[in-house]
């Protein structure tokens, strides 16, 4: 039996988190990704979202499985030309203003054209302003510094930024000798490259699935609505694979995969959740069960959204959720054992 190559799925990982996508722009990396998974003869169709969705055959085809990864990150938009030329922000996704500042970013203009930039309070020397430290950390006080010769809202329109530009941040991507990989937007793409790489593995071993499997690269997750179209009738499983929350009172850490048992939606699927325990503790795979009390999946949406599925969500740990991300290549290597076994396994129900 072999394991899709951890290594290599850090390396895709890697090159994942560089490709800006704030959820709203994300048809480069979408891109990326069915190039990647052309390389393998693996059917591939876009939804009118925007997703894409990579199908298997399997022995069965009258019940199929369907695995879900977003590909969509946080982000901004611009919301205002300051009359200092600077850019006033909106946010995309669930985040706060202090887990930017300082952040590099680039924009991209309707027409395609980047710019780079810096993330930075209005008050920010502390030799101007008395309350540097102090300041709430929030739209008004936040804006882009843009690395052009800009003065004036008229100079930097001439550069063809506008109102409604994406602004994307800097990964900040490193993986250190002792197996950590440090980057933003671990969340979720951490996930879309485990996924992606079990695909090759199977398509590469020639391993027969039980039921036909679909695999989801979602990119709306962020905003709530990634994953509830697009679900065959056929679907009974439904397993979201996303990151792992971590903090105090979590049980979650950076070395297993954790397996979800509630986020704000509610439980999870209980069977679905006890064979997926089941799966890890046969094969020796580290896992911890865990709720996330501020959280939604794609799987989550798929239930508000009327499916009629058994739903589930694992993925690797994940330190500092959407601000400074940091997991190890245990986690991945965990997760990705797990997801193995289960696309092997026999249907819950």
């Amino acid at each position: 039996m072999s394991y899709p190559n951890t290594g290599e799925t850090i390396d895709l990982l890697k090159s994942l988190v560089s490709i800006p996508s704030p959820s709203g722009n994300t048809n480069e990396v979408i891109t990326y990704v069915e190039n990647f998974l052309s390389e393998f003869n693996v059917e591939t169709k876009r939804n009118r979202k925007g997703g894409l969705i990579a199908t298997l055959p399997g022995k069965d085809d009258s019940q199929h499985r369907m695995l879900t990864a977003h590909v969509d990150t946080l982000g901004a938009i611009v919301k205002e030309i300051k009359p200092s030329g600077r850019l006033k922000l909106d946010l995309i996704g669930g985040f706060k203003y202090n887990s930017i500042e300082g952040e590099y970013c680039q924009i991209e203009t309707s027409s395609g054209k980047k710019y780079t930039g810096t993330i930075l309070m209005h008050q920010t020397s502390v030799h101007v302003y008395k309350d540097a430290g102090k300041a709430e950390r929030n739209q008004d006080n936040m804006e882009v510094r843009i690395d052009e010769v800009v003065k004036n809202a008229d100079e930097v329109r001439a550069l063809g930024i506008e109102v409604g530009d994406f602004v994307s941040f800097d990964p900040r991507v490193q993986t250190t000798p002792n197996g950590f990989i440090k980057s933003r937007h671990l969340d979720d793409k951490a996930s879309v490259a485990i996924l992606l790489q079990l695909i090759k593995q199977i398509k590469q071993d020639n391993i027969e699935l039980p039921y036909t499997t679909h695999f989801l690269i979602s990119n709306n997750e962020e905003i709530g609505y990634g994953g509830n179209s697009n679900i065959t009738p056929e679907t009974v499983e439904y397993l979201a694979v996303d990151m792992g929350a971590m903090g105090d009172g979590q049980s979650t850490d950076e070395y297993t995969v954790s397996i979800c048992v509630k986020d704000a939606s509610g439980p999870y699927h209980y069977e679905f959740r006890k064979k997926l325990v089941q799966l890890a503790e046969e094969n020796k795979i580290g896992y911890k069960l865990d709720i996330y009390p501020y959280y939604g999946s794609d799987a989550s949406a798929a239930i508000r959204s009327g499916h009629d599925i058994v739903h589930g969500l694992i993925g690797p740990g994940i330190d500092s959720s959407h601000a400074f991300e940091r997991t190890h290549e245990s986690s991945i290597e965990n997760t990705a054992k797990l997801l193995f076994h289960y696309v092997q396994s026999e249907m819950v129900l």
